[in-house]
């Protein structure tokens, strides 16, 4: 009778050890999958962001993130963040001023009661500890910075303006004024926009919504040149 060599026997289970190793990474995979659907947004770009820097170009592959489809937070971002917010805390704001982070930059937000009087774009001399704080924002960031007028969306009424585009505007132009004749921040790093009702942070079905909408941003840009010295 043919003997067959030892060695043939052998191999014919092999195949059970390279399903059973594909099984185990199969299930690694979906594991790391459902791990990440889990893991909030925010924390998630947080860390993309802090991986990017710690492991610098090795990180990415033709400068794409590190995490395709999440933009890295820029490690300036999340320290002018905390800054704001202890300026603000340090200052008796967190009433009066919010800070929120956003994609293109740190939002310094504070509302129509804040500053104006309801339909009036002149700032109220009450607002100068709330305008000290955002100067002193600006100071640390020394970048350039956008001050956005926003209304909610009744139309105005009993006002010397005729739509809430130009009622926006004024006060973000009247907000940077402040900010360059009373505390020196220097013109050029500043700009001004209003948008009407168009762009709100909560509905307007509300008169809560509609309280909230009202409001003037001062952004911290970031981008070329932002958070630079000058």
């Amino acid at each position: 009778m043919r003997r067959y060599p030892e060695e043939d026997r052998d191999n014919v289970d092999r195949w059970v050890v390279s399903y059973a190793d594909f099984i185990t990474l199969l299930f690694a995979f979906f594991t790391v999958m459902y791990g990440i659907s889990r893991v909030d947004s925010a924390k998630l770009r947080e860390f993309a962001g802090s991986a990017r820097a710690a492991f610098g170009p090795a990180s990415s592959a033709g400068g794409k993130p590190v995490i395709e489809g999440i933009v890295p937070v820029p490690r300036e971002a999340i320290e002018m963040q905390k800054e704001a917010a202890r300026i603000v805390e340090a200052a008796g704001m967190q009433g009066s001023l919010s800070v929120r982070r956003e994609g293109r930059g740190i939002v310094l937000s504070m509302g129509e009661n804040v500053l104006f009087d309801p339909g009036r774009s002149s700032v109220k001399t009450s607002s100068g500890a709330a305008l000290s704080a955002v100067a002193a924002v600006l100071e640390k960031w020394r970048g350039d910075a956008a001050v956005e007028g926003h209304t909610d969306s009744l139309p105005v009424g009993g006002s010397v303006y005729a739509s809430n585009w130009e009622l926006s505007t004024a006060r973000a132009t009247n907000v940077l004024a402040r900010l360059i004749e009373d505390h020196g921040i220097p013109a050029a790093r500043l700009s001004a926009a209003g948008y009407a009702e168009f762009r709100p942070v909560v509905s307007n079905a509300t008169p809560e919504g509609r309280a909230r909408n009202r409001r003037v941003d001062v952004v911290l840009l970031l981008g070329n040149g932002a958070g630079g010295n000058r």
